[in-house]
C-alpha cells in the first residue's frame, strides 16, 4: 500500500492556469452546445461575435482549470490505471470572465480507507492573479483500486441529495454526439480511455467511453438553463457523483427536484433509465 494516508493538510505549491476566449467556446461545443445554432440561450457560451449576445463562460468549465498534479504527487505512488474518477464540486463565487489567469493552490482534505481501494479527495483554491478572494473552488475525489486495507477511517457513506418522491419538477434531455469525447479532450484530458479503443479495451470497454466530466458539463448545461435562466452569474455551486460510464452518442437526460430558494437535487440518466451521475446538488441565486 505505497499512497501516504498521512498526506492530509499537505497543500501545493501556487500554480497559474490561464484560458482565452477560444477555451470557452471550445469547452461549450465539448460538453453539447451549439448542436442547434439558432439557439438564443446558448449563442453566447459557443460563439464571440453574434451580433446581439456577448460571449459568456459555462460555470462547470472550472473544471479544466486548475493544476492539482502537485497536491497528486504527495499522495505516493500508485497505479494510474487503477485510479477512477469518485465525485466532483464546484462553488463560484463570481462569474468567470471570458479571459483570466488565476492561481490555484490545491490541498489533499481527506484520505479513506475503502477496504478494496483509497479515496483520496483534493481540494483547488484559484484567484485571479492580482486579486485576494478566490474565484472558485474545485473538489474532486477519486477512488484507487487496491490501495485501501491499511486500517484508516472509511470516511463518510450511504445515500446523499436523494430525489424527493414526487415527479421532477424540471427534465432535460440533450444528445452525445459519436465524437464528443474527441471533441472534449482539447480541453486538457487527454486520457486516451477516451479516444483510442486498444486501451479501452483493456480497460474492459468495447469502444471509448465518454469523459465523467464531459457528463458533468451536459448536466451543468441544463441546470443553468432549467434553474438559472440561463444566466451564469446565478450559479453558485454543483455536485455529483460518478455512478456509471457513458458511451459518446448515448442520450443524458437531467431530472431536476427545487427543494428549497435557490436549491436543487438532480441526476442523470443515459439511455433513459441508466443512472450516471447521481447524488447531485446544486445552489444558485433564486
Amino acid at each position: 500500500m505505497p499512497i501516504n494516508p498521512d498526506a492530509v493538510g499537505t497543500r501545493s505549491d501556487p500554480t497559474e492556469s490561464s484560458w482565452r476566449s477560444k477555451d470557452g467556446l471550445l469547452y461549450a461545443v465539448g460538453v453539447g452546445a451549439g448542436q442547434d445554432p439558432l439557439s438564443e440561450t446558448e449563442r453566447p457560451f459557443f460563439s464571440e461575435n453574434s451580433i446581439d449576445t456577448t460571449q459568456r463562460i459555462l460555470p462547470t468549465m472550472v473544471v479544466t482549470v486548475p493544476d492539482v498534479s502537485g497536491a497528486f504527487r504527495a499522495i505516493g505512488s500508485f497505479n494510474p490505471a487503477m485510479l477512477v474518477h469518485g465525485e466532483e464540486r464546484i462553488v463560484l463565487h463570481r462569474e468567470v470572465p471570458v479571459e483570466g489567469t488565476v492561481s490555484t493552490v490545491a490541498e489533499i482534505t481527506a484520505v479513506w480507507d475503502k477496504g478494496k481501494g483509497a479515496v483520496v479527495e483534493i481540494t483547488s483554491t484559484s484567484t485571479l492573479v492580482g486579486e485576494t478572494e478566490p474565484l472558485f473552488e474545485v473538489v474532486m475525489s477519486a477512488f484507487i483500486r487496491g490501495e485501501g486495507g491499511w486500517g484508516g477511517e472509511r470516511g463518510p457513506s450511504g445515500p446523499r441529495h436523494q430525489a424527493p418522491d414526487r415527479d421532477p419538477d424540471a427534465v432535460v434531455t440533450y444528445p452525445t454526439r459519436p465524437e464528443q469525447a474527441l471533441v472534449y479532450r482539447l480541453s486538457g484530458d487527454r486520457n486516451p480511455l477516451h479516444s483510442d479503443p486498444g486501451f479501452a479495451a483493456m480497460a474492459g470497454f468495447d469502444r471509448p467511453i465518454l469523459h465523467g466530466l464531459c457528463t458533468y458539463g451536459f448536466t451543468g448545461r441544463a441546470l443553468l438553463h432549467e434553474l438559472c435562466g440561463s444566466d451564469p452569474a446565478r450559479f453558485r455551486s454543483m455536485e455529483g457523483r460518478f455512478s456509471s460510464p457513458v458511451m459518446p452518442g448515448e442520450d443524458l437526460t437531467v431530472q431536476m427536484w427545487r427543494t428549497g430558494d435557490g436549491a436543487a437535487v438532480y441526476r442523470t440518466l443515459a439511455s433513459g433509465d441508466r443512472v450516471v451521475l447521481d447524488s447531485g446538488a446544486v445552489t444558485f441565486d433564486a
